[in-house]
């Protein structure tokens, strides 16, 4: 059986990143883990982008800014190690 780490290692996505998705999906990490691969392999970046944003959202009218701050860092690697998430049309919001 694989662990939890040995998956990490062989999805494109960071720890952050995956609690990101499980915390959106309200999923166990593995769980989120193995939608966040898929998602990356079968053109779904945006969506992992859309559901960072979401945390992000929540996380601000929460007032919680130490999340907001974790979450934007989050977003900042995933959107730079997947550009293909993000067209030159696109436009992230932050509120």
């Amino acid at each position: 059986m694989l662990t939890y780490e040995e998956c990490l290692e062989m999805c494109d996505l960071s720890d952050d990143e995956i609690e990101a998705i499980a915390e959106h999906e309200h999923v166990e990490p593995m769980i989120a883990l193995a939608l966040g691969k898929y998602l990356v392999e079968h053109d779904g970046c945006s969506q992992i982008k859309q559901y960072i944003l979401d945390d992000i959202e929540m996380a601000r009218s929460q007032g919680n800014t130490e999340k907001m701050a974790l979450l934007t860092k989050t977003l900042c690697h995933f959107v730079s190690t997947h550009p293909e998430c993000c067209h030159p049309a696109d436009q992230i919001k932050v509120a």
